[in-house]
């Protein structure tokens, strides 16, 4: 996009998953960015100038330029076009819709089931054992695409793999025996060397519990 300002607006909490994710790619791509800290225990999200931007109640929010945008994986999305082509975005079709293919997985498949783990970590109450071993059959999906790709879209780190990554690093930080997915391992332990991770999620809380 020609003459676009390299500036963007974020409203959300840097302990939110979802505003962890436009954190990142702004650092994978060198975006400067503005954050208004609201949502949770900072309120904020029923504010006339807020819910003028986002009707949902939820975060994040972004504004580029005039141009309003939420759904945290649709920003990565937009982002990504806009700043990252040839990078995070891939050029090549096949390869972009890999990505789009685990970000929309991560949304309806993985992410669903850990919901009601996390809070059970966040709030240290006993893990629910059968919820656990219910999520091993996803992590085997990624497990058996990562056998063969470097990266979930193939051998370069695209968008598709920030949405799954701040999930697997609930997975990794839960106090159980996890099952050896070597390959789940080795792509995880690859995207903790990435400075966007090591800035806003690695080692990171989640929390307090109240605000989720």
């Amino acid at each position: 996009m020609q003459n676009s300002p390299r500036k963007i607006e974020i409203w959300g909490r840097e302990n939110s998953s979802n505003v962890r994710k436009v954190l990142w790619i702004c650092e994978e791509l060198d975006i400067e960015y503005e954050q208004h800290v609201v949502g949770g225990r900072h309120g904020g999200l029923d504010s006339p100038e807020y819910l003028a931007m986002n009707p949902n109640y939820v975060i994040p929010t972004i504004k580029h330029g005039d141009f309003v945008l939420w759904e945290s994986n649709v920003i990565l999305r937009y982002i990504g076009s806009v700043f990252g082509e040839g990078k995070v975005w891939p050029s090549d079709p096949r390869a972009r819709a890999e990505a789009d293919r685990w970000m929309d997985w991560q949304v309806t498949t993985l992410r669903p089931p850990m919901v009601p783990l996390v809070l059970d970590w966040i709030y240290e109450r006993p893990m629910n054992q059968a919820g656990c071993e219910g999520m091993f059959n996803h992590w085997k999906i990624m497990d058996d695409r990562l056998s063969a790709n470097k990266y979930l879209a193939g051998d370069n780190f695209t968008i598709g793999d920030i949405p799954c990554a701040l999930i697997a690093d609930w997975w990794f930080s839960f106090p159980i025996t996890h099952p050896d997915l070597p390959h789940l391992r080795r792509w995880f332990d690859l995207i903790a060397e990435r400075s966007g991770f090591q800035k806003y999620v690695l080692g990171k809380p989640y929390g307090p519990a109240d605000d989720h």
